[in-house]
């Protein structure tokens, strides 16, 4: 049987990966960071030397926010399946059997073979007894523990601990391996029940010329399978202290707190200093950690943190700020690093200049979420703290960034077109999926020959040619449609907004020159205002220049964004009210077709205004920031009288464009507007099911825990676990939550979403009236929270345990996963994917179903 190679190895589109593919040893070390070696949490009592791992071939490239997974379902609908070394599970679409087979570990005690890419790990451990564990694996991207799902450590970091309670007998682990083909997996026995841990740690750089205290973040574990209330964390910086209270902490689980850090002195020791974080029970201590933090002067190159609305939790900046020190008024560049690459990193890569300040956020991680979803919510909040702070020129704000970052230059810059004066996109890609299917199109292409080398058979290449030609069902095409407001070629004449500067390496082959090309042939048909360069025998990264580049902030320089009072003509274009709105002075409020490419075009040519729409149901424009005498204004074929120095509204009624008064905060708006993904910010919190059964009880929690575990590890994230007969609507006020469980087991849902149009129980769905039977049904769908303006309901539910297994996975984390408003799926998309998702859509601008867009398979 010919040995194949997974073909994400061929075509993986991150700069990192492919730089990984290239080394040997730790990936970590070569992204800036060491991995977690030691163990200060506790004694190993284990570590897994011999497992059973199964090859599954796999040539899905893009991601999919339902993606089949036959071996995970396996375990989830037949508790007690177990298999055995030489097993054969299955055969795969070209007609081999794919077979369970034995693996042990080598001297490093992993298990490291290039075979595991897109394997699975079977890990046993038999107890004597019941007793409670720390599961410290690296490499994976996912595990059941026990049937129960658990966030992984695909990036090798060796940060992931997971505290369980094992049953006695035989306890099951099954790991699905992650970006590389390595996995190690040890138990530890926790040395306290509750205690701190250093992995992930997080602290800002301390000014001596900025008196004012500071954030960290270090995470608590929780190792019983009690609540964990009335603790505190004390720091402690050069004998000044200050206390920060912690949330309640659920049963087995860890939570990234943020704590305060006191200010330093003018006269303090500039450099490392020592920082202790101190955890306390009322007067008690019960651990102590101590950090090194930096001690430095606001006109070095620094790290910022500030605590973020998505969660509460803590993130950080990088700022390589002006060589002026006495510069006022000067200019803001956001710079987003590319993949793998420290916000750190990248501030360094930049000498300071004396006419501006350059701000670095992080994506919430190295790798994040290529800045869309809670990445693009990061440069935002980025943008508003480091601006309060540095108080630049509001007409002079540039954007630039390399390779992922670049890509993200494409997308922030066609998304906020108004915010930039120009931007600057570095080996960067435009559109993410189109980035990853153009490395698989490209691929087939390639002669028969060169594929047959790369491990793809002719019978691989005929399925990879047959799916790309399967035409999407219309369930398919509304889950696709959620993701058109990254869809930045949609949104390309944005750019007439600002200048373009494309800097590419002429060899580049990780971001292919011909992506940056094809930009250039895109813009030249439309733009008068972009620079196009390729640096002579520059690949992905040819130095510090790769986004240091002078002639870029020469370019920078010849840029402001232009005052609304000056502008005669503007075009916008938008996918979501809900990501983005507004430019300058006229609002896209609401959607006809919601998620569908919505635009403006105004004019103010000879002092008469005018504005053409497209899918447009309501706008907002704010006569206040015009110049003009004018009494009326043209939109599409309707001439409307304004009030010239107010915010009016104009609705869309039957064709007809009226004057209408301000909505309703109950309706769709950019305050609020759905899909699912966006109920995870605004400090959002999970609440689960207690008052079901144990094993809808288990679930429902772990369900939650899962869910924040991938927060955490994705984002950086801190969600708080509230049981629902815990939930107060009044603590948590204006706050999104998402809900685990139904109308029979949350007792939650009755304050939250008693006039939901979807009502779920046990064994029952009512979808506005449309009955649906069984208990394999389950659903993820946003409506408003009825009692705030702004915060939204997510819930995460099934008809029964047939629904909640097939509703295990939480794609809805990862970013180029696309969601609506609603799904309704069964059980067979364990098996069958996307496909098997009976129904999807949006709600009407009303929240309603009749209003709505939904498809029904």
């Amino acid at each position: 049987m010919m040995k194949t190679k997974p073909i994400f190895l061929l075509l993986l589109f991150v700069q990192s990966i492919l730089f990984a593919q290239q080394k040997t040893g730790n990936i970590v070390e070569y992204f800036g960071k060491e991995k977690v070696e030691t163990i200060q949490e506790g004694k190993l009592i284990h570590v897994f030397k011999e497992a059973l791992t199964l090859k599954v071939p796999t040539h899905h490239f893009n991601s999919s926010s339902f993606p089949k997974d036959p071996v995970y379902a396996r375990f989830l609908e037949e508790e007690n399946y177990l298999p055995n070394n030489k097993e054969t599970f299955d055969i795969d679409f070209v007609g081999n059997p794919m077979v369970w087979k034995t693996i042990k570990v080598d001297e490093t005690n992993s298990f490291n073979d290039e075979n595991l890419s897109s394997s699975y790990v079977l890990l046993k451990y038999k107890s004597n007894k019941v007793k409670t564990v720390l599961f410290e694996a690296s490499g994976h991207s996912l595990v059941l523990i026990n049937g129960l799902p658990h966030e992984g450590d695909h990036y090798d970091f060796g940060w992931n601990l997971i505290p369980l309670e094992l049953k006695k007998g035989m306890n099951v682990f099954v790991l699905k391996v992650g970006r590389f083909p390595r996995i190690r997996a040890r138990l530890i026995e926790p040395k306290m029940e509750v205690q701190l841990t250093t992995r992930d740690v997080l602290v800002p750089d301390v000014l001596f010329d900025e008196p004012k205290n500071y954030t960290g973040g270090i995470r608590v574990v929780n190792s019983t399978n009690t609540w964990i209330k009335g603790y505190s964390l004390e720091s402690e910086l050069k004998g000044e202290k200050l206390e920060t209270i912690v949330p309640d902490i659920a049963p087995m689980s860890v939570l990234k707190m943020p704590f305060s850090i006191a200010a330093v002195s003018n006269n303090s020791k500039v450099g490392a200093q020592k920082l202790n974080i101190i955890l306390k029970n009322k007067n008690s201590v019960l651990d102590t950690k101590e950090v090194e933090i930096q001690v430095k002067s606001k006109h070095q190159k620094i790290k910022r943190t500030f605590i973020s609305d998505i969660d509460g939790s803590v993130q950080y900046y990088s700022v390589a700020p002006s060589s002026n020190k006495d510069l006022k008024n000067g200019a803001f560049f956001l710079s987003v690093h590319g993949a793998s690459v420290e916000a750190v990193n990248q501030a360094n890569a930049y000498k300071q200049k004396d006419w501006g300040d350059i701000v670095a956020p992080t994506n919430r991680r190295p790798f994040g979420f290529a800045w869309e979803d809670w990445g693009r919510l990061d440069a935002l909040e980025v943008m508003a703290d480091a601006k309060n702070i540095y108080q630049p020129n509001p007409q002079k704000i540039y954007l630039t960034g390399h390779s992922m970052g670049g890509h993200g230059t494409w997308y922030l810059g066609a998304t906020y077109p108004d915010k930039f004066a120009a931007i600057a996109p570095c080996a960067g890609y435009p559109d993410l999926l189109l980035y990853r299917d153009g490395f698989l199109k490209s691929t087939l292409e390639l002669p028969q020959t060169e594929l047959t080398k790369l491990g793809m058979t002719p019978e691989i290449v005929s399925r990879l040619k047959f799916n790309q030609s399967l035409e999407l069902t219309p369930v398919e095409k509304m889950i696709e449609r959620a993701g058109t407001p990254s869809r930045t070629l949609e949104l390309i004449r944005n750019y007439l907004h600002v200048g373009v500067y494309l800097l590419h390496g002429e060899k580049d082959n990780v971001v292919p020159t011909s992506i940056a090309r094809g930009m250039r042939q895109r813009l030249g048909t439309f733009h008068n205002d972009f620079v196009y360069y390729e640096y002579p025998d520059g690949t992905h990264w040819y130095g510090d220049h790769s986004i240091d580049w002078e002639p870029l902030f020469n370019f920078f320089k010849r840029h402001t964004i232009k005052k609304d009072d000056e502008i005669k003509n503007l075009e916008f274009y938008t996918g979501s009210p809900g990501v983005s709105a507004s430019s300058h002075f006229v609002t896209i409020y609401q959607q006809e077709i919601p998620f569908k490419t919505s635009s403006f075009n105004f004019s103010k040519e000879e002092g008469d205004l005018s504005i053409k729409t497209n899918n447009v149901a309501l706008l907002l424009v704010d006569f206040s920031k015009l110049a003009t005498d004018k009494n009326e204004i043209k939109i599409d074929d309707n001439i409307i009288t304004i009030n010239k120095g107010a915010k009016m509204y104009f609705q869309k009624v039957d064709g007809v464009w009226k004057n209408t008064s301000v909505p309703s905060l109950a309706q769709k708006g950019p305050h609020r507007n759905g899909g699912f993904k966006d109920a995870f910010r605004h400090h959002v919190v999970f609440v689960y099911a207690t008052k079901g059964t144990a094993a809808e009880n288990e679930w429902y929690l772990n369900r939650a825990r899962f869910d924040a575990e991938t927060f955490w590890y994705r984002a950086n994230g801190k969600i708080e676990l509230v049981k629902d007969v815990d939930f107060s609507p009044k603590k948590y006020a204006d706050r999104n939550v998402v809900i685990y469980g139904n109308k029979s087991n949350n007792a939650a849902w009755k304050t939250l979403l008693k006039k939901s149009p979807i009502q779920v129980e046990n064994n029952k769905i009512d979808f506005d009236g449309k009955s649906i039977t069984g208990n394999q049904w389950g659903m993820y769908f946003i409506v408003p929270r009825t009692d705030s303006d702004i915060a939204c309901v997510g819930v995460v539910t099934a008809t029964g345990s047939k629904g909640m297994k097939a509703a295990y996975m939480n794609h809805y984390l990862v970013n180029g996963t696309t969601f609506p408003d609603v799904l309704l799926f069964d059980d067979e998309v364990l098996e069958n994917g996307m496909s098997a998702v009976k129904a999807s859509g949006f709600f009407g601008n009303d929240w309603s179903v009749e209003k709505g867009d939904f498809e029904w398979k």
